[in-house]
């Protein structure tokens, strides 16, 4: 069932540690499938764990998460080869797709190569809803900052763009995101942007945010935009999901 528009679920969180499992679904994404209108069946999930070099750990942890959960969790790799001939099937049969964290810039550079920013603009156009945490949530952006190229923080710029701002991701839990993430919007380098705070997601309907939400209390979510030579940070306050922690 595909959402009422085209709808993406970019965020800071999504998973926490299990009580059984290694890993749990955690609101964010169950709040994914709501997007999505799933009712009266199982909803579906692709894992997509490009970010991480498609782990094979990960990819078990989310499968055991979604059995603990009631969803039904396919996953979409790249390495050492796609593992299906018909990526756009396999990823548009899902509610939603989950896109890990680990390296953004080698993610967007891998998906290129393989035609998924084709792809994945056609099934956000089609209402399969697009979410995911940290470089799962940058790619959908212009772009933001990462840690790809080592621990100092530098600038991506390159992301899929079907949202026409910067992303900034764990903007309360890394020393180096805020401060960067102003300075880039700053100068120019990105345009104006959203933040989030670990926990915290941000709902984009179209091309336009339409709310917050978190599975965590007193966390944020933030607008940055360019201001006479700085920035302006203007706080947003999230909705609570239920079972928010």
């Amino acid at each position: 069932m595909p959402a009422p528009s085209p709808t993406i679920l970019a965020t800071s969180g999504g998973t926490r540690s299990g009580a059984r499992t290694a890993l749990e679904l955690a609101p964010l994404v169950h709040y994914g499938f709501e997007l999505a209108g799933v009712s009266g069946r199982r909803p579906k999930l692709c894992y997509v764990p490009t970010a991480g070099g498609d782990q094979d750990y990960r990819i078990a942890w989310l499968h055991d998460a979604g059995r603990a959960a009631g969803v039904d969790v396919t996953h979409f790799t790249l390495f050492p080869m796609p593992n299906t001939a018909d990526p756009a099937a396999l990823l548009g049969d899902a509610d939603l797709v989950w896109v890990g964290g680990g390296s953004v810039a080698n993610l967007l550079a891998v998906w290129r190569l393989h035609g998924l920013d084709v792809v994945f603009r056609e099934l956000w156009r089609q209402g399969v809803v697009l979410g995911g945490v940290s470089a799962g949530s940058i790619c959908w952006h212009i772009g933001g900052t990462t840690d790809s190229f080592g621990p100092d923080l530098r600038p991506v710029t390159d992301g899929l763009a079907l949202l026409p701002y910067a992303n900034g991701v764990h903007y309360d839990s890394e020393a180096q995101r805020r401060p960067l993430f102003q300075r880039l919007i700053a100068t120019g380098e990105l345009p104006e942007g959203y933040a989030t705070d670990d926990g915290v997601g941000l709902v984009y309907r179209d091309t336009r945010l339409v709310e917050a939400v978190s599975e965590v209390r007193g966390k944020g979510a933030y607008r940055v935009a360019p201001d006479a030579g700085g920035v302006v940070e203007e706080r947003i306050e999230p909705r609570l999901l239920p079972a928010a922690s």
